[in-house]
């Protein structure tokens, strides 16, 4: 039947193009059909006696987006941070959502905390250490009312691919007390944030959505549905559910444990918790991307308790499922989240004794903790392989600066969070330590102080982005405006937010949606706090960049700020650039009869050198953006633009 529907779709498809007498588009057409039957597709078509129902293969970022779309937010709000940044990039295409980008997660998460208040359908985003920033204000929204249905996602990163620390903020959901889902697909990331406005509407409660990496950025078909339009819950005056003095927080701490019950009650009828029964000799509770890994390994040589409202936790229905099976096992990233609940109610069954608890899972793992089996797979030969230390883009602004950093001695050289970090890498090494967003000043300030008082000749030099200065930077440096110390602040102004994929931010004067804003100049913020020593610098030129740091290191007495100021090589220029900057892309080249093959370019740490063992003498590759950088370096300029050739 499926064959005559497909046969009649094309059939219909051929008419219409005849009559138009193309051919052309014809052929194009089902060309296109074709194509749309594979895998790999975007999007696919099921032709059905009722019509064609269309499926998209979407991302798990991607699925939310569609998900608060048909759920009828209207407000979100975010900082980038991976892997949770695609999604309110995706919001940001649907006008019927207002969409944003806040300086940092706390304020992210209160604005969506104030559109709840005011009674709409409110959405935050953030990647898990983005959580620790806005704790502050969730914490206390879960003890207060909710009006419009209020959700947010916490992007968990297993094993750290863009993350300076690995925790699990499963955690976060017991301990605040709120209700949490896990998807393990992109379909159940659609549908699971829909149904984060049912039970946060139905419980008062907010929605923790965790998702992980391979969640967020792995695809899957979906089936997309129409967006339904909530009614507002118009304000009214209640102090009494939303003023969070100690008087109602002491009233709501009751309320909070009464709602708590109702939703452990819930859990154990939910439907995002169910059982899938096989073989009984080995019985699986997982949740997220654990429960696609365990199915691949066991398929139905296993039976499953799958869990997608994982607090609270189903304990009674797991309690039930364990009674049918012979070994329990519970699969699940990092912390023994699940495992402690069940234990804590008696529920015996293995976890963390087998499963690893540092890093993310996967199928190999599972098999080889459990089974003892060690599945098969097409390796690399490792001598195939080059090692390829991550690096600078070439043309990268910050590699003029930590170039001419990295010639400091008695100095400690503090990084902070964003693609900079990677200027403690070889050959440049100019960076030390670094502990969190916006901390590079502050911990300076610490240091500088503790160094006086221990007699240790060491300066300072702190060193943060455009985007981390505005995340918490700000604060950070008012620190050291405030109490004082003779550090060296260093702010890398590349005018976009560079790690996380060129999102706009306070200091580049575009939003969200591309349109003009306000511009919020960072020498005159920086002036505002009270610093009074401040340079700003182009940081490709290495005369003035050493200029500015001989001058910085020269006061001894009070804090300095040097600026340094040029646009990412991978951003897309705006107008502003173009009329600030002199963005000469012009490569350059060198000139082999002056090469000496000293090798200083590569000193610089320029992914377009390279260095010909047989001829000894270096090269500059096609991904030259024309910065200048190497050719300053070289001691005998055989290094020049080739329009000066």
């Amino acid at each position: 039947m499926s064959i005559f529907f497909t046969f009649f779709y094309v059939f219909n498809i051929f008419k219409i193009y005849l009559s138009h007498k193309s051919a052309f588009l014809y052929v194009g057409t089902i060309i296109s059909f074709i194509s749309l039957r594979m895998k790999d597709v975007k999007t696919s078509y099921f032709i059905k006696p009722g019509g064609c129902t269309m499926k998209k293969l979407l991302t798990g970022d991607e699925a939310v987006a569609r998900g608060l779309y048909e759920a009828g937010v209207l407000f979100a709000s975010a900082y980038p941070g991976t892997p949770s940044t695609e999604i309110l990039e995706n919001v940001s295409t649907y006008d019927e959502i207002y969409s944003e980008w806040a300086p940092n997660e706390k304020v992210a998460m209160e604005a969506a905390i104030g559109a709840s208040m005011a009674g709409v359908r409110s959405f935050a985003a953030m990647k898990m250490v983005g959580v620790n920033v806005a704790a502050d204000p969730l914490f206390t929204f879960s003890y207060l009312a909710v009006n419009g249905g209020f959700a947010f996602v916490s992007a968990d990163d297993p094993g750290m691919h863009s993350s300076q620390n690995e925790q699990d903020n499963r955690n976060y959901a017991k301990f605040m007390k709120i209700a949490m889902l896990e998807p393990s697909d992109s379909q159940e990331c659609l549908d699971m944030t829909k149904d984060a406005y049912r039970l946060s509407e139905e419980f008062e409660v907010p929605v923790m959505i965790r998702m992980t990496t391979r969640v967020c950025h792995s695809k899957s078909l979906v089936t997309e549905g129409n967006r339904v339009e909530v009614a507002p819950v118009l304000y009214e005056k209640h102090p009494e559910r939303n003023d969070a003095i100690p008087a109602v927080s002491k009233v709501r701490r009751h309320i909070v444990e009464a709602r708590e019950e109702k939703l452990k009650a819930y859990s154990n009828d939910c439907p995002w918790n169910y059982e899938e029964m096989h073989d009984t000799k080995i019985g699986i509770v997982a949740s997220g991307a654990a429960y696609m890994y365990a199915k691949d390994v066991f398929g139905d040589k296993a039976s499953y308790f799958k869990v997608g409202l994982s607090y609270p936790m189903p304990v009674e229905k797991i309690r039930a499922f364990r009674e049918k099976v012979d070994e329990l096992y519970v699969i699940e990233e990092l912390d023994p989240y699940m495992e402690e609940i069940l234990r804590t109610a008696g529920i015996d069954c293995h976890g963390k004794d087998v499963i690893p608890k540092i890093d993310e899972l996967n199928p190999n793992i599972i098999a080889e903790a459990i089974l003892g089996t060690t599945r098969e797979f097409n390796d690399v030969p490792q001598d195939l392989l080059v090692p390829r230390p991550p690096t600078f883009c070439a043309g990268c602004p910050h590699r003029g600066f930590f170039y001419a950093l990295s010639k400091r001695k008695d100095t400690v050289m503090i990084g902070d969070i964003g693609c900079y970090a990677l200027g403690g890498a070889d050959p440049l090494n100019a960076i030390d330590l670094a502990v969190c967003m916006g901390a590079a000043f502050s911990l300076g300030h610490g240091m500088s102080h503790a160094f006086e008082k221990s007699n240790q000749p060491k300066r300072v030099v702190s060193i943060m982005g455009d985007s981390t200065f505005f995340h918490t930077g700000i604060n950070s440096l008012i620190e050291v405006a405030y109490n004082g110390s003779p550090t060296i602040n260093v702010i890398l102004d590349n005018r976009i937010t560079g790690m996380t994929g060129h999102q706009e931010n306070p200091g580049t004067g575009y939003n969200i949606k591309g349109d003009t804003t306000s511009f919020i100049d960072i020498e005159a913020v920086v002036r505002a706090l009270g610093l009074k020593n401040i340079r700003i610098v182009n940081p490709l030129d290495l005369k003035a960049m050493n200029e500015a740091l001989d001058w910085a290191y020269a006061i001894t007495d009070e804090p300095s700020v040097i600026i340094t100021k040029w646009p990412c090589v991978l951003k897309k220029f705006s107008k502003e650039d173009k009329e600030q900057f002199d963005l000469n892309t012009t490569p350059f080249v060198v000139d082999q009869g002056k090469c000496i093959g000293c090798k200083k370019c590569l000193s610089t740490g320029c992914p377009a050198l390279r260095f010909d063992d047989e001829s000894r003498k270096s090269n500059i590759s096609v991904d030259c953006v024309g910065c200048g950088v190497c050719a300053q370096v070289c001691p005998v300029n055989a290094i020049s633009r080739k329009e000066a050739r």
